[in-house]
């Protein structure tokens, strides 16, 4: 069976020929509940997320900040494995008909096996994967087994990444680049900063696939800044900690819908 990288592919052409950035959301499987995660990823999309990365809780996410670390660490005691991250895949997307990625550090695909995963993941309807730890240079064997099953395969550059560097990961790259705003890791900031606009122009230079910017932004305003320079906004830790921070799970799915209809105001400059 073969993936949705067409889906992904038409989902961020579509945000762009309505003048607009696309709204990505990233919320990780298996909190507070595997079905909780589920219900959580369609809320974000029910609210206006075009997109959605399903995070594979990892014990050491080396990108990730306190909140995304402190949901990790409840799925993971929860018990969360590959296949509830698959499980969250399929549900969301045969419940919304949208894009969802998986974002994972490499240690767990490698050790599932990149064929079997990259075969899972494409008869879950999963539009592609993120790896932000998986060098270029040492990404052959998945994109291989990506590009058999139909996955979009997301690279991260870094502003610190050299015009050579950035060319060398978007020609290897599928889908859409995830530009990383700054240095460090995930977290919601007062602001995004000059640092990703320059890093979108870069990028650019380097490809016509279509530039998204991570890490900081958690409102619409930050999100209509970004937008007016990226293909698409991506906000993560601000998701989770309306789940965190929520008395409970109903009240937690409505702050996730609520802020994902805040920020698609901004992608589309009406915030």
């Amino acid at each position: 069976m073969s993936g949705n990288v067409r889906l992904l592919n038409d989902t961020l052409a579509a945000a762009r020929s309505e003048g607009r950035a696309a709204l990505i959301a990233y919320l990780p499987a298996g909190f507070p509940t595997v079905t909780g995660g589920i219900e959580a990823v369609k809320a974000a999309l029910d609210g206006g997320a075009d997109v959605v990365e399903v995070g594979l809780p990892h014990s050491d996410p080396v990108l990730d900040g306190p909140v995304i670390q402190t949901a990790d660490d409840i799925a993971l005691r929860g018990g969360v494995k590959i296949a509830d991250v698959m499980r969250t895949v399929r549900e969301a997307h045969e419940a919304t008909g949208r894009p969802i990625l998986v974002m994972t550090y490499w240690n767990p695909v490698d050790r599932y096996g990149v064929e079997r995963f990259t075969a899972e993941l494409a008869e879950a309807g999963g539009a592609g994967c993120i790896l932000p730890d998986l060098p270029v240079q040492e990404s052959a064997l998945w994109r291989e087994h990506a590009e058999k099953h139909g996955l979009a395969t997301v690279f991260v550059v870094a502003p610190s990444s050299r015009d050579t560097r950035l060319a060398e990961i978007t020609a290897a790259g599928s889908g859409f680049v995830y530009a990383a705003s700054l240095m460090g890791v995930t977290g919601t900031r007062e602001s995004v900063g000059a640092q990703a606009e320059d890093l979108v122009r870069r990028t650019r230079a380097t490809t016509d696939t279509p530039v998204c910017v991570g890490l900081g932004v958690s409102n619409a305003a930050q999100a209509a800044e970004v937008a007016r320079f990226a293909d698409g906004v991506i906000v993560g830790s601000a998701f989770v900690k309306r789940m965190l921070d929520a008395p409970d799970e109903a009240a937690g799915l409505e702050g996730v819908r609520a802020l994902a209809a805040d920020l698609a105001k901004g992608v589309r400059g009406q915030a």
